[in-house]
């Protein structure tokens, strides 16, 4: 059996720990953050133990339901009927099934019928074939006319992409449509689900399972270098002092690979180097009142500069009233170097136009998390710009979030990533 270093404590990094100790492999985690968890970890919330970034479960995350059975925790996965919304030039419209969509105020019947039709056949589509060679707004034009783009998807791809919106992949907002357009009940209802206590039970389960197969997990042990020689892995750079390897599973940020592996072939680091990513400032309220009863709120309003918000107390029940409120933005936007205290005061404004009647006594509390490679750019043809898993380094494999393409960042898709890395050490 190996010694396998993974980096990288997310989703995937201890999903791919768990398989390989599993397997009999001599497994050390080493994660930067004092938590373990990536974009799923908690954090206490004056009581609530919450995601930093907020997560739901969909009924096509079987990834996520194989890897609860094999801990032993399938009975910890709860389904609630959710609902969307939509804010539109300032009047709140259910969204999501066939009665809102022809009651909502925005398109008119014909505009209806073409956007009905196409969200339909997207869900019943089985891979995205050809629109992997099209941009979003190409499809979404050819399908409901330029019209319906402008009113609905531009402002929500501005307010996410900024200056990369036009080019984002068509199969890329294909899986999240029918992600989300699969996770019903019935027609009419929509339901998704979480997990009893949050993704800190899941992550936990994990961390116990990979301690109880032998596994070790260093925390705030920031990997400097990945040493490499004569085209094999050598060891892991930690504190100034290597740790030889047979093995080692990175899940970094793409971006950071060429200075944490300095010796791959030059053309090598620059696939890594030019996987663009936006960032994120997710706010996070604890309130007294409710905004909507809604679980996701996509918001097309000149006045507010958000995509949409989340209102996690109508999935998850936490007492108080929960609202996460991301702000995804190009790092080296000027917006990102604005306070979290200044951030979360025009987010609140923004709820509050929402429902006037929430009033600044109805503010509990608000937090912020910052996360600098959040959401990775994909345009048309990504999928030929992703790099091999298995590196031209001998055991050396690496994957970011952006090997998911054309699926989306998740739990799910990092427990798929996690056990077929984990499986092809051998």
């Amino acid at each position: 059996m190996a010694r396998v270093a993974i980096v990288g404590a997310g989703a995937m990094g201890l999903a791919s720990a768990y398989h390989a100790a599993k397997a009999g492999h001599e497994v050390t985690v080493y994660e930067a953050d004092i938590v373990p968890g990536g974009m799923a970890a908690h954090f206490d919330f004056g009581g609530v133990s919450l995601e930093r970034y907020y997560h739901f479960v969909c009924k096509a995350d079987q990834p996520t339901f194989d890897l609860m059975a094999e801990l032993g925790m399938s009975d910890k996965m709860r389904w609630k009927p959710t609902s969307m919304g939509y804010f539109f030039e300032g009047r709140s419209s259910d969204w999501g099934d066939p009665v809102a969509l022809l009651r909502f105020p925005g398109l008119d019947p014909i505009e209806k019928l073409r956007y009905g039709v196409m969200m339909f056949l997207a869900t019943k589509r089985n891979s995205p074939g050809a629109l992997e060679n099209y941009s979003a707004k190409q499809w979404i034009e050819a399908w409901c006319g330029k019209s319906v783009y402008e009113k609905l998807w531009r402002r929500l791809f501005d307010l996410k992409f900024y200056q990369y919106a036009d080019p984002i992949s068509a199969a890329w907002i294909w899986t999240r449509i029918k992600r989300i357009g699969t996770s019903r009940r019935s027609l009419m209802q929509e339901e998704l689900g979480y997990i009893e206590g949050g993704s800190q039970t899941l992550i936990a389960a994990l961390v116990k399972a990979i301690e109880a197969h032998g596994g070790a997990i260093r925390l705030g042990a920031r990997v400097e270098k990945i040493a490499i020689e004569k085209g094999r892995l050598r060891g892991v750079v930690v504190g100034g002092e290597e740790t030889s390897y047979d093995a080692a599973i990175v899940t970094v940020p793409a971006p950071l690979i060429p200075a944490m592996v300095p010796d791959l072939p030059f053309e090598e680091k620059q696939r890594y180097a030019e996987i663009l990513n936006i960032g994120v400032v997710c706010l996070v309220f604890k309130l007294r009142k409710q905004v909507t009863p809604h679980f996701w709120v996509n918001v097309v309003d000149p006045r507010m500069d958000i995509p949409g918000f989340v209102e996690f107390s109508n999935l998850r029940p936490t007492g108080d009233v929960i609202v996460y409120v991301p702000y995804y933005m190009p790092v080296d936007h000027s917006k990102w170097a604005r306070s979290d205290a200044d951030l979360l005061d025009e987010a609140f404004s923004y709820l509050k136009r929402v429902n006037p009647a929430l009033s600044d006594e109805d503010r509990i509390d608000g937090r912020a998390s910052r996360l600098r490679y959040a959401q990775p750019v994909c345009p048309p043809g990504f999928a030929k710009k992703i790099p091999p898993i298995q590196t031209s380094v001998k055991g050396l494999q690496i994957a970011d979030t952006s090997f998911y393409y054309p699926e989306d960042r998740g739990v799910s898709e990092g427990a798929r990533y996690g056990k077929m890395m984990a499986v092809a050490i051998g």
